[in-house]
């Protein structure tokens, strides 16, 4: 009669999954995983006011996340401004973006865009004109408008997607680009559905948790 402990032989008990630390300490496998960044907008309802950009690209600063772009602009409400950020990375990564900037007490509301929200972004080509015909045609190719035009070098602006933008810049490289400016991403939701927006009072209302009355003096 073996003086063993009831159980599997070892041959047949489940084997951990995971690497070990230095320490000993097992890491689960899905934890480890490295997730594949993905692109994505985000746009955030903020107050209007002075240092509200500031204290936006100071979060972002310290936490290294990686913003591809940020536009700020005023909104249909003189008190509110919109933030629109295009930023690529993992999973977990975005989502720490929108609860951070939830954290911050002038941003209103944060929203993450679906895939076919409208996105634009204007640019700015500046290039040498020895061939204004040619140039001429690539804008028309792309929808673009001559804002300048000098016997050396002409600007034209460019409205659209960041794809038909980075497609334009390429086209107009064949000339020889002196400068470019562009604006980054701006974009709505399509639809009746909100981009970011304030909660109605009374929704915010149900939001709040409940206090306890106080009882008045004359209660007594």
């Amino acid at each position: 009669m073996s003086g063993g402990l009831d159980g599997p032989a070892p041959e047949e008990r489940p084997t951990p999954k995971g690497r070990r630390t230095a320490q000993g300490i097992r890491v689960d496998p899905e934890v480890e995983a490295q997730h594949d960044p993905r692109r994505t907008v985000i746009s955030a309802l903020v107050e209007h006011e002075p240092g509200v950009l500031s204290d936006v690209s100071g979060l972002f600063s310290r936490r290294q996340f990686n913003i591809e772009s940020l536009t700020v602009g005023p909104t249909e409400d003189e008190d509110r401004a919109r933030i629109t950020l295009v930023v690529e990375e993992p999973d977990p990564g975005i989502e720490q973006i929108k609860k951070q900037l939830r954290k911050l007490v002038p941003v209103v509301s944060v929203q993450e865009l679906e895939p076919d929200a409208m996105r634009r972004e204007l640019a700015l080509v500046k290039v040498n004109a020895m061939r204004p015909d040619r140039v001429a045609a690539v804008a028309d190719m792309f929808d673009g408008k001559t804002v300048d035009a000098t016997p050396e070098t002409a600007t034209i602006e460019i409205t659209g997607s960041d794809q038909k933008i980075d497609s334009a810049i390429e086209a107009f490289g064949q000339f020889g680009i002196r400068e470019i400016s562009r604006t980054g991403t701006t974009a709505l939701a399509r639809g009746m559905t909100d981009t970011a927006r304030e909660a109605p009072p009374e929704e915010s209302a149900q939001n709040e948790p409940t206090q306890p009355q106080q009882p008045h003096a004359d209660d007594d």
